[in-house]
């Protein structure tokens, strides 16, 4: 399958997982999903890497670890909480501005330069995610205070949430070009359920499998098959053949889905300064990256 294209799937995928999965957290505890998410997708990827006999180091194996724990344990353990706590259409706003940790990133590791454009449009972009993180303080739909610090509290766990995927778009780069993609996300997903495992177990004290309705079952069934099995693997497959800077455009398909899975799901609607912030986040990272003018899309019409 072509990178772009298998980028463009998970993206839609994991566009509709913000509604999806904060409607099945009303019937289900967030890191007993999770866990049941990540261990019952790494049983579908494991025969494929035992079967083909793949063998990875020591020093491979902990790269991947290492990533899995930011994009699994840290970027799943706060989305799931933060979805909880605000409106699921922030969660992909906030996530689309990867390309600005990108960036950061790349000077502070890379010590790469960036000119006054880049900065100029990271500026614009960091205000956009401002106004949708504060939103819940700015814009007054008759909450109470104690409603809107934890709707405040939601979108600034969503941004840690963003670190974690940001960073293991940087850890597994490198160890994807020397351990097949199959293998990274099986192991991925085994050593994710596995950190939550200890998160888990207080969750059954005042919940039980017996309590499971449709809205939990849609989010186990949506969580192991299509946001990890299918979406992770096509996003892992994907980053492995196309560079890492290139990667975070695909992310602006999430909002649009998001927003279109809410509103009948959720009865979600956007604000005026949902708008607003995302105009903001996209026109800066339009800015940074000048993507109007090289969109990777092209790269589909090239295979």
């Amino acid at each position: 399958m072509n990178p772009v294209v298998a980028l463009i799937i998970a993206n839609i995928i994991w566009g509709a997982a913000s509604p999806v999965f904060k409607f099945a957290l009303t019937n289900i505890p967030p890191f007993t999903l999770a866990f049941i998410r990540f261990f019952f997708a790494a049983l579908i990827y494991f025969p494929f890497v035992l079967f083909r006999g793949y063998t990875i180091t020591k020093k491979q194996l902990f790269a991947i670890c290492l990533g899995a724990f930011f994009s699994i344990t840290i970027n799943i353990s706060f989305f799931f909480m933060g979805i909880q706590k605000t409106a699921s259409i922030n969660a992909p706003i906030i996530a689309s501005s990867q390309p600005i940790f990108l960036f950061l990133l790349a000077v502070f590791f890379l010590r790469e330069k960036f000119h006054k454009r880049v900065i100029i449009g990271i500026i614009i972009s960091f205000i956009g995610v401002l106004v949708i993180t504060l939103s819940p303080l700015l814009f007054n739909h008759g909450t109470t205070m104690a409603q809107k610090e934890i709707a405040l509290e939601g979108n600034l766990f969503l941004i840690v949430a963003t670190f974690g995927a940001v960073m293991q778009t940087i850890i597994h780069k490198k160890v994807l070009k020397e351990v097949n993609h199959v293998v990274v996300t099986s192991v991925s997903f085994l050593f994710g359920a596995a950190t939550f495992i200890p998160f888990m177990i207080p969750e059954f004290n005042k919940w039980s499998f017996s309590q499971l309705n449709s809205a939990g079952w849609t989010g186990i069934i949506f969580g192991v098959v299509f946001s990890s099995a299918i979406a992770y693997g096509l996003f892992i497959y994907g980053i492995s053949r196309i560079e890492a800077q290139e990667v975070g455009i695909f992310t602006y398909i999430d909002p649009i889905i998001a927003v279109i899975l809410a509103i009948p799901l959720l009865h979600e609607y956007p604000t005026p300064l949902f708008f607003i912030g995302s105009l903001l986040v996209f026109l800066g990272i339009l800015l940074a990256e000048r993507r109007v003018h090289w969109h990777p899309f092209h790269k589909i019409r090239k295979s």
